[in-house]
């Protein structure tokens, strides 16, 4: 029992200013941090680059290797339009400047659209999650309605969407909040509710207001939780534009509705460029976020600590 009383002891003469009355450091740890070098260097690093690298690029060579083979093994020359090799996907559909061209025109219209519908969602999502969770008869009131708006097929509601706001550019980012606005509720009040009893009780011993816990406390517990719901809803943003694009055609045509021409048209090039450009679209949105919350959390939150 005296080993506590001697740490006091010491650290009450280090205030003091009494020299050399704490412990010499161990002589194993000694060598250890004389050992330790300046940190990993320009091999390491580049090794690591390379692991995060080389597997998806090996799952990609994979992948258009069994697609080649299906192309030319399985199908007959006649039946290839069903799946046309990689070569000529990117000889017809980037290649061709006025394919290419439509294809980018589609998509910077659809990325409007989704862009516009996930800000939308964003800013609804969480103010109804911090409502919620100030009040529990806020939450018993509007969460389940939440719940039955992300159960109810959107294909459902859109012909009542196009015949109360018509079957523009409105319509189509009201069906983008529709689909992507739920992950940002749930994760969002799961996230502010997470906060540390323990912390709850300590603002409560000093007093602190409602506002100061929501943002000193309860704000950033939720962060992590909460750019898991914004990175979840990126890519159904995505999704739901395209959704969009499908069933209103009024004003620009988008990318949904360049899929619905090719796959009448049966022009199996156009189709892949066109999926292919979607699929990417959906995947910038995601690592944006992505980045975002690690250069946000990186200095505090484990979550963060990973290449994103």
């Amino acid at each position: 029992m005296t080993a506590p009383v001697d740490d006091l002891a010491a650290v009450d003469a280090l205030d003091a200013g009494a020299p050399g009355v704490l412990p010499e450091p161990d002589a194993a740890a000694a060598d250890a941090s004389a050992g330790a070098g300046p940190g990993p260097g320009p091999t390491a690093a580049r090794r690591s680059r390379l692991a995060t690298v080389l597997p998806p690029l090996g799952v990609l060579a994979i992948v258009l290797g069994i697609w080649n083979a299906f192309s030319y093994v399985l199908l007959r020359p006649s039946q290839r339009f069903l799946l046309p090799p990689p070569h000529e996907v990117v000889q017809v559909g980037f290649l061709e400047s006025e394919n290419l061209t439509e294809i980018l025109r589609g998509l910077w219209s659809t990325t409007q659209v989704a862009l516009v519908g996930l800000a939308i969602a964003i800013v609804l999502g969480t103010l109804l999650a911090v409502a919620m969770s100030q009040a529990l008869w806020v939450e018993r009131s509007i969460y389940p309605y939440a719940v039955v708006l992300q159960t109810i097929p959107i294909i459902a509601l859109v012909p009542l969407i196009g015949f109360w706001f018509e079957f523009n550019f409105r319509s189509r980012v009201i069906v983008c909040v529709l689909i992507s606005l739920f992950p940002i509720i749930t994760n969002t009040l799961f996230g502010l509710k997470s906060a540390d009893r323990q912390l709850h009780d300590l603002f409560t011993l000093h007093g602190a207001s409602r506002l100061t816990r929501l943002r000193k406390l309860m704000v950033p517990a939720a962060l992590p939780a909460v750019f898991t719901g914004f990175r979840i809803s990126a890519g159904l943003s995505v999704i739901g534009a395209i959704v969009g694009d499908f069933f209103f055609r009024q004003g620009e045509p988008g990318i949904g509705r360049l899929l619905d021409v090719y796959r009448n048209r049966l022009e199996s090039e156009e189709l892949f460029t066109a999926i292919f450009f979607s699929s990417l679209l959906g995947l910038v949105v995601f690592w944006g976020f992505g980045f975002v919350a690690h250069r946000v959390l990186r200095s505090w939150h484990e979550s963060a600590g990973g290449d994103h």
